[in-house]
């Protein structure tokens, strides 16, 4: 069903997206897509994150700088390419959809802020850098280059081949160090 939400949303567009033509296109029927997801929004979300990276399950490198660079491509990969795609119609409609603005915040963008108080407070327990105050923060600085340079530049995000991404990931790396606080990169 998470393959036919993108389906009907990649030809369709959020707005002309119904749980009708999802159910169809999956040959189910809508009581058994509305058991599972209890709302347009959900589903949609679901089916956006079901094609993204787990940003939860990912393994502690021994470096500040390896498990940065780590999320920086994590984040990279799943705002490019196909899910890239989606991501960018839905972040334009949930300027207008509350609920979808709640559930891509949610599934995208708490899970990064997360993930980078987990990395920080490794770093501050292996005394590669002191204690940060508001590390929250930090994840802000993880997802708004890469949407700035994905989403809102002449280059689209499903363009973007996994080189590329990677590169741009690594070129953020840098100065993502330099604001945790981290001295040996320069």
């Amino acid at each position: 069903m998470l393959d036919a939400t993108l389906a009907v949303l990649t030809e369709s567009g959020y707005g002309a997206l119904t749980t009708a033509a999802v159910a169809a296109r999956a040959g189910v029927s809508t009581a058994t897509l509305y058991r599972r997801w209890p709302s347009k929004e959900v589903l949609v979300v679901d089916a956006a994150a079901a094609y993204a990276q787990d940003l939860a399950a990912q393994p502690d490198t021994g470096t500040l700088e390896g498990d940065l660079r780590a999320l920086l491509r994590d984040k990279a990969t799943s705002l490019t390419g196909k899910e890239g795609g989606v991501l960018r119609t839905l972040i334009g409609e949930a300027q207008y959809n509350v609920a979808l603005a709640e559930a891509l915040t949610n599934a995208f963008v708490l899970p990064v802020r997360q993930r980078m108080e987990e990395i920080t407070q490794r770093a501050v327990d292996r005394g590669e850098v002191r204690p940060v105050e508001h590390a929250d923060l930090l994840g802000d600085l993880v997802i708004g280059p890469m949407m700035s340079r994905f989403f809102l530049t002449p280059l689209r995000a499903d363009q973007v081949d996994t080189a590329t991404a990677a590169e741009t990931a690594d070129r953020l790396l840098p100065f993502l160090l330099r604001a945790v606080g981290h001295k040996g990169h320069s």
